[in-house]
């Protein structure tokens, strides 16, 4: 799990003061910026007791869509032209929003419901990454006639000297628009909901994080349909699955550079021509053992911190026994490095016993976030089979 600084998120003083966001002229893009120096607003966050009160504090604007740029307004312009512009720019927005063509909309209008209702899907990326490498999944979702929301965490704000408050605020702002993009309908009366598709324990942490938001309205949770969960689901609580995110994201690597990728056409749909010995490949070099193992006992102390614990757990109460009833989709790997498969499918039949929905696909051999590259037809494939079900039971309903 790649969370490592996130110990201010974690378990940080609630935060007094939160940005507003400030609507400028309307441009032709797709991008809600957030700054930290706009005027505060009521806080959400992440304890019980500011959890119920932070949905009454929804912006003014109930459409992303429609204005498309919130940033201060004496800032400079942002180019707002093309989304590679910006697909390289640093995380000072709250998130990327980039809209379905029409033409991709009018397609695909029989499928997934597209007649009843319009659907964002809300990427929650793993630590260290940037937008741009999640652009494959923006342009696949967008061609399917999916809105998409991109929401990624960069380490370098959880080192900054504010220790992690700014991605609260982030967070609180991201839970902020979504509430408000799902509580109003389109003007042709369709229904708006959201679909989560969630990297690594980072994503999976900031959704469940979102989801305290949304306890306690019943029609706000109603409206997420489906969960992807890619890489994540591991041991909140295991110093080992903190310890190899924090070092994947400080050596920028994910557990793909640890051991070779193996290409898709060197495979065939069973994944039976490659063993998962391949793909362990080499011992990590020395600096990466090094760290790890002081990172390692850093976080044994750490997760034991009375405070630490209590936010850890009040999350992940959120994800096991608190999501939505709807789909879940768990994608994984037995060599990833990061997440240990075992306990992906723990929580996996822990959720089944409680009657969930659940979807779970093991790739083996691929590497940590990296099922997509390197098994893109099955990934597609299981993508689509559950957002088909996710949309079958919701006609059903």
């Amino acid at each position: 799990m790649e969370a490592p600084a996130r110990f201010r998120f974690l378990c940080g003083h609630s935060i007094r003061t939160r940005q507003i966001f400030t609507k400028t002229a309307p441009l032709p893009s797709l991008i809600v910026a957030n700054r930290i120096d706009a005027v505060p607003r009521p806080q959400f966050s992440l304890s019980h007791a500011h959890a119920r009160s932070s949905l009454s504090a929804v912006p003014s604007n109930p459409d992303p869509f429609s204005s498309l740029s919130f940033s201060r307004p004496c800032g400079p312009p942002i180019p707002t032209n093309h989304f590679s512009q910006f697909l390289s720019s640093s995380n000072d927005s709250v998130s990327v929003w980039s809209r379905a063509s029409e033409s991709s909309t009018a397609s695909n209008a029989g499928l997934l419901g597209g007649k009843e209702r319009v659907v964002a899907v809300v990427l929650l990326g793993w630590l260290g990454a940037k937008t741009k490498h999640l652009k494959r999944y923006v342009e696949r979702y967008n061609a399917m006639g999916l809105h998409v929301v991109t929401f990624v965490v960069e380490v370098r704000e959880l080192l900054w000297f504010d220790l992690g408050q700014r991605l609260v605020q982030r967070i609180s702002a991201l839970a902020d628009e979504l509430v408000s993009w799902v509580s109003e309908g389109e003007e042709d009366g369709r229904e708006r909901c959201l679909v989560f598709h969630t990297f690594s324990n980072t994503g999976w942490f900031v959704y469940g994080s979102l989801l305290d938001a949304f306890q306690g309205r019943k029609d706000l949770m109603e409206k997420i349909k489906g969960c992807i969960v890619d890489s994540g689901g591991g041991d909140p609580f295991n110093p080992q699955v903190w310890a190899a995110g924090f070092s994947a994201a400080l050596l920028k690597k994910r557990s793909s550079a640890a051991y070779p990728v193996v290409e898709a056409g060197q495979l065939n749909e069973s994944k039976s021509e490659v063993s998962t010995s391949k793909m362990q490949g080499d011992e990590p070099p020395i600096i990466e053992t090094v760290l790890l193992s002081a990172l390692e006992k850093l976080f044994s102390f750490l997760l034991r911190l009375p405070d630490v614990e209590l936010k850890l757990t009040k999350i992940y109460s959120n994800l096991s026994k608190s999501q939505p009833y709807c789909p879940q989709l768990y994608l994984y790997s037995t060599a990833d490095k990061v997440i240990p498969f075992r306990s992906v499918e723990l929580f996996i039949d822990e959720q089944r016993r409680m009657g969930r929905r659940v979807r779970s696909f093991n790739f083996e051999t691929s590497p940590h976030v990296d099922h997509y590259r390197t098994f893109p037809k099955i990934y597609l494939s299981e993508l689509h089979n559950f957002l088909n079900e996710c949309f079958a039971m919701v006609k059903h309903l």
